[in-house]
């Protein structure tokens, strides 16, 4: 399989298929990272390696994934607005291409405030749709921003993000439609705990033929508690966990239990959901192993 090519295939497949989520923990220990990784291997198509995420310093997620990419584990390198000028952006995105690392997620980016390095200054210089049409500069016609030509050229897969949510009656998919055009490919997305809902959503962008053009995956995870739900309906933008899913925890001897039982429900939800093409397994401070669980609890015989 070429670099890139499981991701790839998956959505070219047409092909329900999981994608999951590591962010890099504080070590410059190459080995401490590849064991985090390890429980995944064969399990999804693709490892989201987090830029950054909660604008805290980790193992950068270029050289993160360029680890698994060496080690037989194919990445999906995450890119930040939020920290490097278009320069820097088209470096790495060359230096990505050189290791064989075809899958580039786009985000803005955490507000350094919100990070262990609050003073640090975000630089923004470029938005997510302009990293996009970057990249498929790059693929395409084969040269950078400023019209150099790359001496080879790469062949990226860009995806980019969204908050599925209850649209209203007069709401159409405009932002992805034009993010489409600049050459998005994937949409990954934050956390679905309300299938009803999620359900409305693909379904609006199924009617203006946004998913003829791009794979939706969304996102799920297992709640490690009720208040960790709790946190995540309060704090993190985008997520709603329903009045059902927190009185299942609440009334559960094993909070950690039923969190699990509820993911594993909605991968096999969304999997029988029209338009959708997979989820994006995400378990922040929690190990892999918990993400393998799932997924084997998911698509157990």
């Amino acid at each position: 399989m070429s670099p890139g090519g499981k991701l790839k295939a998956a959505i070219a497949a047409g092909k329900f298929f999981v994608t999951a989520e590591i962010t890099p923990r504080l070590t410059t220990n190459a080995d401490e990272l590849l064991h985090q990784a390890e429980p995944l291997r064969d399990r999804v198509v693709a490892v989201n390696v987090t830029d950054g995420a909660g604008a805290r310093v980790t193992m950068s997620s270029l050289a993160a994934s360029a680890l698994l990419q060496q080690n037989g584990i194919e990445p999906i390198l995450q890119m930040t607005c939020r920290d490097r000028n278009r320069i820097a952006i088209s470096a790495d995105l060359i230096g990505a291409a050189a290791f064989g690392i075809e899958n580039v997620l786009v985000l803005t980016g955490d507000n350094p405030g919100a990070g262990d390095e609050p003073e640090a200054k975000g630089v923004f210089d470029f938005q997510a749709s302009d990293i996009m049409a970057l990249a498929r500069r790059m693929s395409e016609q084969g040269e950078i921003g400023s019209g150099r030509k790359l001496s080879y050229r790469p062949s990226f897969i860009v995806g980019g993000v969204d908050a599925p949510f209850d649209p209203p009656a007069d709401w159409r998919p405009d932002k992805l439609t034009a993010r489409a055009d600049l050459g998005m490919q994937f949409i990954q997305t934050q956390f679905c705990y309300d299938p009803a809902v999620t359900a409305r959503y693909v379904a609006r962008l199924e009617q203006y033929g946004l998913l003829e053009r791009v794979a939706l995956i969304i996102g799920v995870g297992p709640i490690a508690s009720l208040r960790s739900a709790q946190w995540m309906h309060e704090n993190l933008f985008g997520v709603s966990i329903p009045d059902a899913v927190m009185q299942r925890l609440q009334a559960a001897d094993d909070e950690a239990a039923e969190g699990h039982r509820i993911c594993v429900e909605l991968i096999n939800t969304y999997r029988n959901m029209s338009g959708v093409a997979g989820v994006h397994i995400m378990a922040p401070a929690q190990s892999s192993e918990r993400i393998a669980d799932v997924i084997d609890a998911a698509f157990a015989a």
